[in-house]
């Protein structure tokens, strides 16, 4: 990415007077051209099943004056409506304005509504239905709210950055699976006539450095600049924003960072080439909060609207671009349609659409009206949703499921209620006891901590929901001990506990049949976390091992969570990754442990024995002489995850696709359908939003029988994954999900299309097919796949 530059660097400065005498670069002129420029920014046309949205905004805009156009462009002052931004209404035309509001995985600062499953732990169920389901209900609340546009789901961070604050939000860390489960969100959320706002576009994979801060010589230090190849952002980080726009997505909010150092929310590259341009985007893009940095040049490179407020670079500024000429009308009144036909393509004109931010009260905690978002037919698919996010990676000597034990032992702050929870609070995402106050210091939101302390532990109870603007609160939580101690009234156990965080105090009951450790790792938006396993859990399993010889460990992680200290310890007889799963955390956890529900949850991500396995495990710093200008470079390409595992042949402690159940499955019976010879090498079909029409196109299909051997009835994840020529060892392109009843068996069928067997080619700037043998495989994780087999193609080309 700077291969030419970075050797000539230094020997220029001097000469274009772009740095001082030390070698560091002051200026940005350095790294202009960097990202191309495509100009102008396309207007939207309508097409598809947007054509009379299309028509029935151009006829508003066009009876709007120039400053009304102008108003839909920026936040207004929000303290009305409680909304994190809003847009102004227009009343002479009808049009009511709009209300934008947190985020992924429930509405934020509000009361009676839900706490669903994370993005993270949605990624760990592999449900294509209950991500569709979760997105309808809690969508449903978000209307209820009168909110217009929710903001979610996210597909970046995609867990690039092993150590990522963010990455608790996302789905997985494979482009396929977070573009296949985000578009069923997507698909759910907008059947409600919400808005989703997929985010952040594009390539927003560390905390550190996000937004521009200043340094101790009182200089500017710029956002990170993700440096990604052409090939790598087709393959790897556009992937599961296109799912999301064939799914119909009507907003884009763009992100903090830079990309090949031009700002996101100014990239003519990324915004009017690849999303509006080669992706056929007709909705609107609009800023993540007060990531706008220019005002003409992030018009005419495709931004549409600004949050929270547009004062600083548009507003009146804009309106004089336009009368000046520094920006094009046509630029304006494209905004302005994108804005009002994603408003009617999602009916929100309907008069039955709740009034702005009717149940969004600006300040929780006094007295307000009361708009209760919360539905009976909601519960199934928020308990439902929990359990199936469960991962258990270890369970020996039938350690798991618990049978009516006669004395059980729990032990580990994770498992009690959090001390607060309370909406406008930070809930159980805050990481430090209460009482404790770290020495912090906060730059635009970035929060950096001044002093040495492990602050990914969360000692002040459950870990339901990661922190910053994805956390949020439900109607309660349900602890696992408080699960656990109404199943121990049931069964007549005796249940003690020892929930406080020092290990060398522990009353570890030897006569325990099991003894149970949950422990957690927190994460948050605004900081990256400071590895991946603490001394303090990990001492807290070691104290319980050394006494109880079925001891069982549940973590409730925000990110990937590395378990070597405990992994082989052969007093740890069984490891779950518990994720986030919300308000029904407890009752989940307790009805897996006791067999009540079947785990079928399989990991998002590898979990290696050694941080160093990990391409990116730790963030980039700001080092000469891009001191000034921190950079990323995406070195490791399309392979991400366990496709890096894969190439670099390095064995993981519990792989991608993998998670054990107490059934037993195998597979047989592969088949698949032959390509046509002579397919054309490129798509040839027009742009829609998603893309050209023809790379949806099937081509191939594959089915294989799963056979549950087990003597209970349990739901597996079939995966499928291809050898593209060329390409990475193998990477995910299906999976199917069955609940199969204990001794019998299920077909399961994938349905590749031509984007699927297609890898990017940089000279056409086009998807291309290639002539060769692809490997399929198909099994129950990334490295156990037991069913092999070859699909040849032939292309016109060959």
């Amino acid at each position: 990415m700077f291969s030419e530059k970075t050797v000539l660097a230094l020997a220029i400065l001097s000469l274009c007077g772009l740095g001082h005498a030390d070698g560091n670069i002051t200026s940005d002129t350095y790294f202009y051209g960097d990202s191309p420029p495509v100009y102008p920014s396309p207007n939207g046309t309508g097409n598809g099943d947007w054509a009379a949205s299309y028509q029935k905004a151009a006829a508003l805009v066009a009876q709007m004056t120039l400053d009304e156009k102008n108003n839909l462009t920026f936040g207004i002052e929000t303290s009305g409506t409680g909304c994190v931004g809003a847009i102004g209404a227009i009343s002479r035309l009808g049009f009511p304005g709009m209300c934008l509001q947190d985020a992924g995985n429930g509405v934020r600062e509000a009361d009676f509504v839900n706490s669903y499953p994370s993005g993270l732990h949605v990624g760990a169920s592999w449900n294509k239905s209950l991500a569709h389901d979760r997105g309808w209900y809690m969508a449903g609340e978000f209307r209820t709210k009168g909110v217009n546009i929710a903001l979610g789901p996210v597909v970046a961070p995609m867990g690039r950055l092993t150590t990522n604050g963010r990455n608790w939000e996302g789905v997985a860390s494979d482009p396929y699976l977070s573009g296949v489960l985000a578009a069923r969100t997507v698909d759910g959320m907008q059947g409600q006539g919400v808005i989703s706002s997929v985010k952040h576009f594009i390539g927003y994979e560390q905390e550190l450095y996000r937004n521009p801060t200043v340094n101790s010589d009182n200089q500017t230090v710029e956002s990170i600049s993700s440096n990604i190849d052409d090939k790598t952002m087709h393959e790897a980080y556009l992937w599961p924003f296109q799912d999301a726009l064939k799914a119909g997505a009507g907003n884009i909010m763009c992100s903090y960072n830079r990309i090949n150092n031009s700002h996101a929310c100014q990239n003519s590259k990324t915004l009017n080439g690849l999303l509006k341009t080669e992706l056929g985007f007709e909705g609107f893009v609009v800023t993540d909060w007060v990531g706008q940095h220019s005002g003409v040049s992030s018009a005419l490179a495709g931004l549409d609207m600004a949050m929270p407020t547009g004062e600083t670079y548009w507003g009146t500024y804009l309106k004089e671009a336009v009368n000046n000429g520094s920006v094009p009308l046509s630029r304006l009144d494209d905004m302005a349609t994108r804005i009002i036909a994603t408003w009617y393509q999602m009916g929100q004109d309907s008069p039955n659409y709740p009034a702005l931010g009717v149940g969004m009260p600006y300040n929780i905690s006094e007295p307000h009206k009361i708009v209760n978002a919360l539905t009976p037919e909601a519960k199934p698919v928020l308990f439902e949703g929990a359990v199936e996010g469960h991962v258990l990676v270890k369970n020996v000597n039938n350690a798991l499921p618990l049978k009516k034990p006669q004395l059980l032992s729990v032990f580990g702050w994770d498992a009690v209620a959090p001390v607060s929870y309370i909406p406008n609070n930070i809930l159980a995402s805050d990481p430090w006891e209460e009482g404790y106050e770290p020495a912090l210091f906060e730059l635009d939101g970035d929060v950096i901590i001044n002093e040495p302390y492990d602050y990914q532990v969360a000692f002040n109870g459950t870990l339901s929901v990661g922190g910053g603007s994805g956390a949020n609160a439900g109607p309660y939580v349900s602890a696992p001990l408080d699960a656990l101690q109404q199943r121990a009234y049931e069964d007549n156990t005796v249940i003690m506990w020892d929930t406080g965080k020092n290990p060398n105090k522990l009353g570890v009951m030897e006569a325990s049949d099991a003894c149970l450790v949950f422990i957690n790792a927190f994460a948050s938006e605004g900081l990256d976390r400071s590895g991946t396993y603490d001394s303090y859990s990990d001492t807290l399993v070691a104290k319980v091992a050394e006494t109880c010889p079925n001891t069982v460990v549940v973590v409730h992680n925000a990110g990937t969570r590395l378990v070597e200290s405990f992994a082989e310890n052969p007093n740890v007889t069984a490891i779950v990754f518990g994720h986030l799963p919300g308000q029904d955390s407890g009752r989940a956890i307790t009805a897996l442990l006791y067999g009540d529900e079947n785990f079928s949850g399989k990991l998002p991500y590898t979990v290696a024995k050694n941080e160093t396995d990990y391409p990116a495990y730790w963030h980039s710093y700001a080092v000469s002489p891009f001191s000034l200008f921190p950079q990323s470079n995406f070195t490791e390409g399309v392979l991400l995850d366990y496709k890096w595992f894969d190439a670099k042949n390095i064995t993981p402690r519990y792989e991608f696709g993998f998670g054990l159940s107490y059934s037993n499955f195998s597979f047989s019976n592969l088949h698949v359908s032959s390509v046509q010879d002579g397919i054309a090498t490129y798509p040839s079909g027009v742009i829609e939003q998603g893309g050209q029409v023809d790379l949806w196109d099937t081509l191939v299909k594959v089915t294989a029988t799963v056979q549950n051997s087990g003597s209970k009835s349990g739901s597996e994840v079939a995966q499928l994954y291809l050898g593209i020529p060329g390409g990475p060892v193998r990477q995910l392109r299906g999976f199917d999900k069955v609940r199969i009843p204990a001794g019998r068996s299920a077909q399961v069928s994938f349905s590749l299309t031509r984007r699927d067997l297609s890898t990017w080619d940089v000279t056409a700037q086009k998807w291309k097919l290639q002539s060769g043998n692809y490997k399929v495989y198909v099994g129950s994780s990334s490295r156990n796949l037991p069913l092999k087999t070859t699909l040849k193609i032939t292309t016109d080309s060959s």
